[in-house]
């Protein structure tokens, strides 16, 4: 888990760009990442990161982050509490479970979209909602928190700059 982290934190340390741009990218990655889409988070991190003008590695990067077989258990189970809290289907934890199933197993992107569309519309309509109510604090949180750690970032690249000019002028 350390070094998975220390990966991360590396990748995310490197990117360059518009600390804002940057943000963006982020926030739209904990959001897709949270969200019960598993096998849709590139393309929808990727469109979404067009669609809102930012950085589609920093989408790509936090969404793989907050979603792994460490989170998304979690996320589905919360994903399905709030969506049935919120709608007047009550849907059991049995269907949601078999989708896990598949998830965990070795299935193709083609035999995992088929167990999310043998669910219904209803079930995806419930697990989707939730999962967007619960992605949303948290991608906006990530939004503010990742943008302060680009600016900073930002700024520590600039006095590096500057010194390394400023020392080099002296030679």
């Amino acid at each position: 888990m350390k070094r998975a982290l220390r990966y991360y934190y590396i990748k995310f340390i490197r990117l360059k760009g518009d600390p804002d741009v940057l943000a963006r990218g982020v926030a739209i990655g904990i959001f897709i990442g949270i969200t019960p889409t598993i096998p849709l988070h590139t393309g929808l991190d990727i469109f979404f990161a067009l669609a809102f003008r930012a950085s589609k590695i920093a989408a790509l990067l936090a969404s793989m982050m907050v979603s792994n077989p460490l989170t998304f258990f979690l996320q589905y189970y919360f994903s399905w509490c709030i969506g049935n809290w919120l709608t007047p289907r009550d849907l059991s934890w049995a269907r949601i479970s078999q989708v896990m199933d598949v998830l965990t197993s070795e299935a193709t992107f083609r035999e995992t979209l088929q167990a999310i569309m043998d669910l219904g519309v209803e079930t995806i309509t419930v697990m989707v909602l939730g999962g967007c109510l619960l992605a949303l604090p948290l991608s906006v949180t990530g939004y503010f928190a990742s943008l302060r750690f680009f600016t900073v970032l930002q700024k520590k690249r600039v006095k590096r700059r500057l010194k390394r000019a400023m020392k080099n002028d002296e030679h």
